[in-house]
């Protein structure tokens, strides 16, 4: 199965190496060298690790068939693609593949159902679960534990702790304004 770990970034220095905006817990282990990348492209590219190092904070990777800067500027924004097996799974037992989410029931802390997560989205804050309504809407909710307090993929379901207008925007508290308060 193929899952998205980067999205290639701007070039760096005159000898192809590229800044990777990382989608993966395990960075060192996807982009070890000699490791083999699918671009999501038309037509898809493999593209094969050189070399990889860190850099003040940000992973560079240098591919075998990006031998200069112009080489590797026509890579940009190019996500890429890990093989990863049906069964492998993160170390951290509190982790999860985005493949393992989707599809999953949701249900309140309560018991009540409350749809099917559908997306996961990463933000550089935080990742979201985007999950289908009964009633056919869509909501985002934050992917913390506040909110969402268990994962039993054995079972099928996510927990989500219901707060007011998070699984019913409509149904969000008002909060009265102050005297003088002109809304703004």
């Amino acid at each position: 199965m193929l899952v998205i770990v980067g999205r290639i970034g701007r070039a760096h220095g005159i000898k192809g190496e590229v800044g990777m905006i990382v989608r993966t817990d395990d960075p060192d282990l996807r982009f070890a060298d000699g490791a083999q990348l699918v671009t999501v492209s038309t037509p898809p590219r493999t593209l094969t690790v050189e070399s990889s190092r860190w850099h003040s904070g940000r992973l560079l990777v240098k591919f075998t068939d990006s031998p200069d800067r112009t080489a590797a500027e026509n890579l940009r924004n190019l996500e890429v693609q890990a093989e990863i097996a049906e069964d492998e799974r993160p170390e951290d037992p509190d982790e999860y593949y985005d493949r393992e989410l989707i599809g999953l029931k949701v249900r309140t802390t309560d018991g009540v159902e409350a749809g099917e997560v559908i997306d996961v989205i990463h933000l550089p804050s935080q990742d979201l679960l985007e999950i289908r309504r009964p009633a056919g809407n869509a909501v985002l909710v934050p992917l913390v534990e506040e909110l969402v307090p268990s994962i039993d993929l054995d079972s099928g379901y996510v927990e989500v702790a219901d707060r007011p207008g998070l699984l019913d925007p409509e149904g969000a508290e008002v909060v009265p304004s102050e005297p003088g308060d002109s809304g703004r």
